[in-house]
């Protein structure tokens, strides 16, 4: 699930049926008209996700916000799969507005693999050097041409201080789940963190949901609805959602970063962990490493 909504007033999320989707494809995708269509089990917040038969997928944004990704999807993920180590979603097909429904959607190849998580990962230093090549090969492409930041993606890409407000809030309410005094020197330390200015490509989401594993390996990344071009930091926020301390070194060695990028990414974290019901984990995992070298 993205966090994309806690930036403001939530979006107004729309509802998506199974026979809906059946009449937008059988309208405007007849030669999969006779395939099932059914919904997939956690299919994510910004997107409604439907299997269509076997092999594909439709997925169909739930809010307008969410919609402004699709036709960068369809322009930059061709462009883009061609250099990269690992499957991405390259769509198959644009459907527009029909049967009750407001907005452009897509149909999509079906990856295989589970949704990453700590107990999936066969050999976590393994899985996050494979993430941080994965990465590297993005951040090469030209980004000519690209994405800057902004409404379509929330912002990833752009400054932290987009988020201070929120940030500020967050850590004036009751104490509890983290030692605020120290969160906030980690947030104005990834403040005060420099950017050199190199645009490069980033993803925007790399979480969880996002990151697919087959027998314990990194297989696929999904879901660019937030990517562009910009400071990669907001990359590297990974480190502390998922990877072990193990894994996190490797990963930041395979990237090269450097302590002010790295400082960035940590508060990258540290807004997804605050803006997170269940973001207690991630912060201690923050606030410990950070304490090692403050």
């Amino acid at each position: 699930m993205s966090d994309a909504f806690e930036l403001g007033s939530p979006p107004h999320r729309i509802a998506v049926d199974a026979g809906q989707v059946r009449r937008l494809v059988a309208d405007q995708f007849p030669q999969w008209a006779e395939l099932p269509v059914r919904p997939v089990a956690d299919g994510g917040w910004d997107n409604w996700t439907f299997h269509l038969g076997r092999d594909m997928s439709v997925r169909l944004p739930s809010a307008a916000e969410y919609a402004l990704a699709v036709e960068k999807e369809h322009r930059w993920l061709p462009a883009l799969a061609p250099r990269l180590p690992l499957p991405v979603s390259v769509p198959l097909g644009r459907g527009e507005p029909g049967a009750g429904y407001p907005f452009s959607w897509s149909v999509y190849p079906w990856l295989d693999g589970e949704t990453a998580s700590a107990d999936r990962i066969a050999d976590p230093v393994r899985f996050a050097l494979d993430l941080a090549g994965f990465l590297a090969a993005l951040r090469s492409v030209d980004p000519a041409g690209g994405p800057r930041p902004g409404t379509h993606n929330w912002f990833r890409g752009g400054g932290l201080r987009t988020f201070d407000r929120l940030v500020q809030d967050v850590l004036t309410e009751p104490a509890g789940r983290i030692d605020t005094d120290l969160a906030r020197k980690v947030w104005q330390r990834a403040l005060d963190a420099p950017w050199d200015g190199v645009r490069t490509w980033f993803h925007g989401d790399v979480a969880e949901g996002n990151l697919l594993v087959r027998d314990g390996k990194l297989a696929a990344v999904i879901d660019f609805g937030t990517c562009g071009v910009g400071d990669p930091a907001c990359d590297l926020a990974i480190a502390w959602t998922l990877l072990t301390a193990d894994g996190r070194q490797a990963f930041r060695e395979r990237l090269s970063v450097d302590e002010a990028s790295w400082a960035r990414g940590r508060g990258w974290a540290l807004w997804k962990a605050l803006v997170s019901p269940d973001g207690t984990r991630v912060l201690d995992e923050i606030v410990a490493d950070y304490g090692c070298i403050s």
